[in-house]
């Protein structure tokens, strides 16, 4: 149901206006002038004076749904005989609907009273606010306030927070914010409840920078921030990854003399364990227990999902046992947060275990647990467990919804069991008993297909689901369009874009992503300028990984002009480029001989915060190899060693080649110790080379005695043992046969 609201610029509380789509019927007539009463006899008073007796009797006993009913039904009786009760009776009887959350039976009444030619009092109209909001129809609500402000009444803090919450949770903290200054200029001032309301919408919108400025603000007004504020931001702190900032929020919240109460330890112990860092979570759990602070289901149910997820399965049961002491009874949230963690960690059986414990404890599954079970059995790659789950679930009178078939397709395809993925999917589209699939399952089932090579049967379930109408988007075009342009087929790629242009459906980022990458693995570089260029006409903006990747594109052809170009688009505020867009640029850069440039771009990329990645050293460690530059490449080798980040074969090939060229033997043999100390295991390449540089070094010495022991492990398909090594060199090298093979390990 769609409403929009037309407010006047001038007053938007004064002057309310609404326009509805044709076949809106719910809200046509609130806003009708309402005439005057009309009088009535004595006798009908006295009937009416009745009425509202029974009316306010049965509104002020506990409430429960079968007096509010009665209530409402002696209401609508009574205005249908033409009496019309008082205002204090229909206000009471609004009130207690709203306040029992009965908003539909509320909104009836309001319509009935309204439609009457009763005039609405204030507690009726803030009633209907209330209905509104629920409604999810905040613009609305806004045009209620209008009627409050033109029937003669002022509005409340309260009334103004409930419209303002209505926006936040429909989504449009924005405009909540420009009712926040309106509600200031209509002398309405905002409190913490305001601003609380406020902050939350902005971090529920990942606007952590909005929502910042408000608490701000809610300081210039004299409101000092509460707990539930700093728990909020502290929370969305984590939700960005900005660690650092939540303990520096925590920190002001103590110096102004605020102390962590148990919701605010949850924050923090939560937000920790969704980083790994369950350390310091238990940490906080020893704090808030020193303070005398009990833990409840919340706080322990963070941990043992944090355990679970690092495979601390003792210290769950430790800790599942302390709680059940304390006389906290797990729920289904606490035993679906910890089977999800166990599966996380690889233990589908432990998962299990744990399913069939809960049932032994008498909670009954939700269909998030059942749904989280599919989901890890599927991943363990037991399907057929995961349909006995799906049994289990319907003994029980469970529904499956969308996300549980949604699940079982994709883990069916995930295995390769895409002939029992399609008749899953053909069982939804014929059996009205199953849920209809949504955009999401056409992507997965087209995905799937692509996967195992049936562009053409994918391409024909798409096409199928079109026709049907049934729930469609981008996204499975964007799978087959990149499917295709892989398979070199691009005359096809060529016509599906155009279809779903034709189709009235927008291509988006992943679209155009797509598009692009195809083209230029194609080798049609000027084809994906032309829909990069169309990107940035039409939108939606180019992303860092586009212009990377038609700068690689272009770097390949030795355009390396043109990719400068585009870098500089970047840097000039087109799009901030990231490490792999300097990655790519650098080592073009290197490979056309400008090394001082080359230097320059990584201290530049540096200056922007972007530190280098594996890639970066991995790469400038083979260029400067390449050129003869050793100082250079051992250097960032050095640097690469102190960032932390594992050395990978290509590296240790890249230096071992240009030592080998620099004719540095004690390098090599220096270096072929070190990877036998990080446990490098041999591939058949880095083997090659290894052998090559050893033919090098081994005149005049005992090669075999200077090969270091590797590792024994095996890289499937690729290692090979250490006799083959020693067999290879011998025939490279004869002398070497009187050699020991027993003093090499591979």
């Amino acid at each position: 149901m769609v409403m929009a609201l037309t407010i006047s610029r001038k007053n938007r509380f004064l002057n309310p206006s609404f326009h509805f789509r044709s076949g809106v019927i719910i809200f046509t007539h609130f806003l009708t002038p309402t005439p005057h009463f009309n009088h009535v006899s004595t006798s009908a008073n006295q009937e009416s004076n009745s009425v509202e007796t029974s009316i306010e009797s049965l509104c002020r006993k506990p409430n429960s749904i079968v007096n509010l009913r009665k209530a409402v039904s002696f209401f609508e009786e009574t205005v249908d005989t033409g009496l019309i009760p008082s205002g204090p009776t229909s206000d009471l009887l609004l009130q207690t609907l709203a306040r029992n959350k009965e908003y539909t039976m509320a909104f009836g009444v309001y319509k009935k009273m309204t439609a009457a030619g009763a005039s609405p009092r204030y507690l009726s109209l803030s009633a209907l606010v209330d209905c509104l909001v629920h409604f999810s129809a905040p613009h609305l609500a806004l045009g209620a306030i209008g009627l409050i402000l033109k029937h003669g009444y002022s509005v409340n803090v309260y009334v103004a927070n409930v419209v303002l919450n209505g926006f936040c949770c429909s989504g449009f903290s924005a405009k909540a914010e420009v009712f926040l200054d309106e509600m200031s200029r209509n002398s309405v001032s905002a409190d913490l409840v305001s601003f609380n309301t406020l902050i939350k919408g902005f971090c529920r919108e990942r606007k952590l920078d909005r929502a910042v400025s408000v608490k701000k603000r809610m300081e210039c007004a004299n409101i000092t921030p509460n707990l539930i504020a700093y728990s909020v931001l502290i929370d969305a702190h984590f939700t960005e990854d900005q660690v650092d900032k939540a303990m520096g929020l925590l920190d002001e919240m103590k110096t102004k003399g605020l102390e962590p109460d148990v919701f605010l330890y949850n924050t923090l112990i939560n937000g920790f364990c969704s980083k790994g860092d369950v350390d310091r979570s238990k940490d906080f759990l020893n704090e808030m227990l020193g303070k005398g602070i009990s833990p409840d289901i919340v706080t322990y149910s963070c941990l043992m999902r944090g355990l679970c997820k690092k495979g601390d399965l003792k210290e769950v049961k430790r800790l599942f046992n302390d709680m059940i002491k304390e006389g906290i009874r797990p729920d289904v949230v606490t035993f679906t947060g910890m089977i999800g963690g166990i599966f996380q960690f690889g233990k589908a059986e432990k998962a299990v275990e744990l399913f069939s414990f809960m049932l032994k404890k008498g909670e009954e599954p939700t269909k998030i647990t059942y749904n989280v079970l599919i989901d890890g059995l599927c991943k363990a790659g037991l399907s057929d467990d995961a349909f006995t789950i799906l049994e289990i679930m319907v003994k029980k009178d469970k529904k499956p919804d969308i996300v549980t078939y949604n699940t079982l397709l994709r883990g069916l395809f995930d295995l390769g069991k895409a002939d029992i993925a399609v008749k899953l999917f053909d069982s939804m589209m014929s059996n009205k008993k199953h849920v209809e699939p949504d955009s999401y399952t056409v992507s997965t089932v087209v995905q799937g297909m692509c996967s195992e090579g049936l562009l053409e049967k994918a391409e024909k379930i798409n096409r199928e689901m079109s026709k049907q109408k049934k729930p469609t988007d981008v996204a499975p075009y964007t799978v087959l369009i990149g499917a295709y342009l892989k398979a070199g087929n691009v005359t096809k790629a060529m016509n599906l874009w155009r279809e779903f242009i034709d189709l009235g459906l927008v291509p988006d980022s992943r679209s155009y992503s797509a598009f692009i990458d195809g083209l230029c693995r194609c080798g049609l570089i000027n084809a994906a300028k032309g829909v990069f260029t169309k990107m940035r006409k039409c939108g939606p903006s180019p992303t860092s990984y586009d212009y990377s990747i038609l700068m690689a594109a272009l770097c390949k052809e030795s355009s390396l002009e043109q990719a400068r170009a585009l870098f500089t688009d970047m840097l000039e505020g087109a799009c901030a480029p990231d490490v792999a867009s300097y990655n790519i640029i650098i080592e073009s850069t290197i490979k056309a001989g400008d090394i001082q440039s080359a230097i320059e771009l990584l201290a530049d990329m540096q200056s922007r915060g972007l530190h280098p990645d594996p890639w970066t050293f991995s790469m400038l460690i083979n260029r400067f190899s390449k050129l003869g530059l050793m100082d250079e490449a051992k250097s960032f080798f050095k640097k690469m060693k102190e960032f932390g980040f594992p050395m990978d074969i290509f590296v240790y090939d890249s230096l071992l080649k240009g030592f080998r060229a620099d004719g540095k033997s004690e390098e090599i043999i220096d270096l072929l110790h070190e990877m036998a100390a990080s446990g490098v295991v041999l591939d058949s390449e880095i083997t090659s080379t290894i052998l090559t540089c050893l033919c090098d070094v081994s005149e005049g010495r005992d090669v075999v005695k200077l090969i270091p022991k590797f590792t024994q492990e095996k890289l499937e398909g690729s290692s090979i043992p250490c006799d083959e090594l020693l067999r290879r060199l011998e025939n490279i090298v004869p002398t070497l046969r009187t050699s020991s093979p027993q003093s090499v390990q591979v």
